[in-house]
């Protein structure tokens, strides 16, 4: 509760001077362990997610103070790509409009590594284009551990909370559990900062809806008496 508060506090603080709630960057992980399948069900997974009744009333719960959305693919220590540009959010028919595009993105050639610390870099940087929201948040899925560039424990960008999104595979229990406890030691920071676990990448929707909900459900003061 107390930990609340203080978020709340500084939110009410903030409301002064900025109109944005929420930056929110969404990392995808499109490295060489992402086959076609699994990069379909990724991007239509989140495409769908983006529509789930509950997460469209959460980004729509304060018309006052929007949220930002920006999406980015990722894999090796050059391989970036911006898939769908800061967007506010001040409809339903804006995430309709980021779903379509999701929909229709193919997937372009990439380096098949995995660079943790660099798409960190990346999305901190991109979070640092709107420094007068309340919260920067980066989300970042992956299906694997880093293995190449800065070492993810190494980049630690201030004042950005780092959730985690572990995408299981084909032994499931025991390599999820272990992806898990990785992300949580050395990806994700924050007071508040979690990570979210699909089973694998057909599970990839649902896993999506319930972190968006969690991240866009925040503990605001009111400005009235």
């Amino acid at each position: 509760m107390r930990r609340w508060l203080w978020i709340a506090i500084s939110l009410w603080a903030g409301m002064a001077q900025a109109d944005c709630r929420q930056a929110l960057a969404l990392g995808l992980d499109v490295s060489g362990s992402v086959d076609e399948r699994e990069y379909r069900l990724q991007l239509d997974g989140l495409a769908g997610a983006l529509l789930d009744p509950e997460v469209v009333a959460a980004f729509l719960s304060m018309p006052d103070a929007p949220a930002r959305l920006v999406i980015y693919e990722w894999s090796g220590p050059t391989s970036q790509r911006i898939v769908q540009r800061w967007t506010e959010i001040r409809s339903r028919e804006d995430l309709a409009q980021i779903a379509t595009r999701l929909t229709n993105t193919g997937r372009a050639l990439r380096e098949p590594s995995t660079a943790l610390g660099r798409s960190k870099a990346f999305g901190a940087t991109l979070l640092a284009q709107h420094p007068t929201c309340w919260r920067h948040v980066l989300d970042i899925s992956g299906d694997g551990e880093s293995n190449t560039g800065p070492r993810p424990q190494d980049v630690t960008p201030p004042g950005v909370t780092i959730n985690g999104l572990v995408i299981g595979g084909d032994s499931q229990e025991t390599e999820v559990s272990a992806l898990s406890a990785y992300f949580r030691t050395y990806v994700i920071q924050g007071a508040d900062a979690f990570v979210e676990v699909a089973t694998g990448f057909d599970d990839y929707q649902s896993a999506m809806s319930r972190k968006l909900k969690r991240e866009l459900t925040v503990l605001v003061l009111s400005r009235n008496p």
